[in-house]
């Protein structure tokens, strides 16, 4: 699959960046509020305008530290490392990109932050172009000529928010845009789309930048550092991969109704769109009832699933460790029990190459069929081991069985009365099926029909 041409939206915080992102891709992705910071860590999606795709990048806001202690207080330790986190963000973003967009406030006029921004991308040697936000009004266009001063690319006043602007904005951003010659794109669908989820600060983009091997999203120990779910397209053996590393999903109580709401619903969307997730869990805590919760959207979205025990290395191990720990996650992670459990360190690199193999093999049986034949055979046989249950004098027959759908699996069982099937009987089915096949880490979807010939006949309609 060839690469889109880059081209990355930078400046410092809340002068809309995300509002320009969502634009420009014409639905909903960034997360947007007017707390400044709310973007972190790069966030990426193909875009089209005129025929020409290219992939968008947002950035964290880059900020002078100057201009973030509030009340002139010099700035906690933490706080001025995580702002240099997201200046290397966007100087990465900076390095790869193809043209740059610096977003700037029209409202505020040339701040010092703005300053160091343009500094910033006068020594990238790339194309630059300067977009004056929040220039609703006529005025404002005449107040967006003081950025020409920055030294910079042509300004051009839009208003992320109306679009007021946009398109020139983007006509000359394919202008500027090196020439390819026409590629092909594989569709997304085809593509297999892996989630790494799980509750806050269980190592989430740790893990993410493990298998990417380079330090692609911001990893801190402060619970909630990804707000957005980030995309991140990969090649593994030839096989293309969408890796998203999503926000830490907390009990529903405990959401708060602003950014954090938003990134817990985008990491569900995460979930409804992958084929695999990657249940992550903290060793050092144990499988917890948020874990459990976790593992229950997954469930519900009928996605395939690998449980990742992370921080191993924090473990003090004798011989037994391992295999009681295993029985602790299938205890409590009992509903899905179809799901491989491997025990990994993000930070160290243990086991971390075991990860996509499995995902490659989950993903593989998730659209596994079984032909009918060996389907039948196999149901005859379960009968006769273990007779189905009967109710009122009335007993179970399966007249035949048939694999209707993959991703998830789904089979359909054509009996003479699907209320005398109990869930027992179900389960033994399944385990049954589980044995032909074991379609590791998926679900699999069992409905009971009834045959048409045990179907009540109508009433014959008059002549």
């Amino acid at each position: 699959m060839a690469e889109t041409p880059l081209v990355a939206l930078v400046g410092r915080p809340n002068v809309g960046k995300s509002t320009l992102f969502n634009r420009i891709i014409e639905r909903r992705l960034a997360v947007v509020h007017d707390r400044p910071g709310t973007t972190r860590d790069r966030q990426e999606a193909e875009a089209e305008w005129g025929g020409v795709r290219f992939t968008l990048v947002d950035t964290g806001g880059i900020e002078a530290y100057e201009t973030l202690a509030a009340g002139g207080e010099p700035l906690a330790e933490d706080s001025v490392q995580f702002i240099e986190e997201m200046r290397e963000q966007a100087e990465l973003a900076i390095h790869t990109a193809d043209v740059i967009i610096l977003v700037v406030d029209v409202t505020t006029g040339i701040t010092a932050a703005d300053q160091e921004v343009s500094d910033m991308l006068r020594r990238s040697d790339k194309p630059v172009l300067v977009a004056a936000n929040k220039g609703d009004h006529v005025d404002r266009h005449v107040e967006a000529m003081e950025f020409y001063s920055l030294g910079l690319g042509e300004v051009f006043p839009i208003s992320a928010l109306h679009g007021t602007g946009v398109g020139d904005l983007l006509d000359a951003v394919i202008e500027a845009l090196p020439h390819h010659p026409p590629e092909t794109f594989e569709e997304e669908e085809d593509v297999l789309k892996v989630a790494i989820v799980g509750r806050p600060n269980v190592g989430k983009s740790s893990l993410l930048n493990r298998l990417l091997g380079e330090q692609r999203v911001i990893v801190s120990p402060v619970a909630g550092t990804t707000r957005d779910s980030i995309d991140t397209r990969i090649t593994w053996q030839g096989q293309p991969v969408i890796l998203i590393d999503t926000a830490g999903i907390r009990r529903r109580g405990r959401i708060e109704r602003t950014v954090e709401r938003w990134s817990v619903l985008r990491a569900l969307k995460a979930i409804k769109r992958a084929d695999v997730a990657l249940l992550l869990i903290d060793a050092t805590d144990g499988v917890t009832a948020q874990d459990t919760h976790v593992a229950g959207y997954i469930l519900d979205e009928l996605k395939s699933v690998v449980v990742l025990v992370n921080k191993w290395d924090a473990i003090e191990k004798d011989t037994y460790t391992i295999n009681e720990y295993t029985e602790h996650v299938r205890e409590r992670l009992k509903f899905i029990p179809y799901a491989p459990v491997l025990f990994i360190s993000a930070l160290t690199g243990q086991r971390t190459h075991t990860i996509m193999p499995m995902v490659e093999r989950v993903w593989e049986e998730r659209y596994h069929r079984i032909p009918t034949s060996e389907l039948n055979r196999m149901v005859r046989e379960a009968v006769l081991q273990q007779p189905p249950p009967s109710k009122g004098g009335r007993q179970l027959k399966i007249r035949y069985a048939s694999q209707v759908a993959v991703a998830p699996p789904k089979f359909v069982f054509h009996v003479n009365d699907p209320e005398l099937m109990h869930f027992s009987y179900q389960r033994y089915l399944e385990n049954r099926i589980r044995e032909l096949f074991p379609f590791t880490g998926t679900p699999l979807l069992m409905d009971f029909r009834a045959s048409s010939e045990d179907r009540p006949r109508g009433k014959r309609g008059r002549r």
